[in-house]
């Protein structure tokens, strides 16, 4: 299904119009970015590729047209306090009402749940070795002992071997 037919992106006039008004010198953030690549209007189908080069604008025009329809993400993203007036430049209607639960996800996300799984495995082989150490541990305590309580401090070790075996 469709919910956007296109989407529009402030062009070079309401850019240089917006910075000249408020004495702008420096780059503002996401202005100049789109426009300097000429993109001032996405045409979508029920497939839209966009392509292009490191710093060519793929992910601000991704991160622009999921701020303008209220798309929920995870992960941060660049946003200067130039985005909100940006957003408001840029004109998108809807097909249909958005799904409430809809999201994007960027290449940000997928890196950011792969570093978290890598560190829930790492905690995880921590924990092996911790139990696998305690369990050695007990073994040789109760080994070097016969295997037999002598004293009522034996009795944690014993239960502990036998939780485990």
């Amino acid at each position: 299904m469709m919910y956007l037919k296109y989407f529009i992106f402030p062009n070079n006039d309401m850019e240089r119009e917006y910075l000249w008004e408020r004495e702008i010198q420096i780059n503002p953030y996401p202005f100049k970015v789109l426009s300097a690549r000429r993109l001032y209007r996405l045409d979508f189908e029920p497939v839209t590729i966009l392509y292009g080069g490191n710093g060519s604008g793929k992910s601000t025009a991704l991160n622009v047209i999921a701020e303008k329809i209220k798309i929920k993400r995870d992960s941060i993203y660049n946003k200067t306090n130039f985005y909100p007036d940006y957003i408001n430049m840029c004109e998108t209607p809807l097909l249909t009402d958005i799904p409430e639960n809809s999201r994007i996800i960027t290449s940000d996300d997928v890196f950011d749940y792969m570093l978290d799984i890598r560190n829930l495995n790492d905690g995880i082989d921590n924990k092996r070795e911790e139990l696998f150490s305690e369990y050695s541990d007990t073994k040789k305590f109760l080994k070097d002992n016969g295997y037999q309580m002598k004293t009522l401090e034996d009795h944690e070790p014993l239960k502990k071997f036998n939780k485990i075996t």
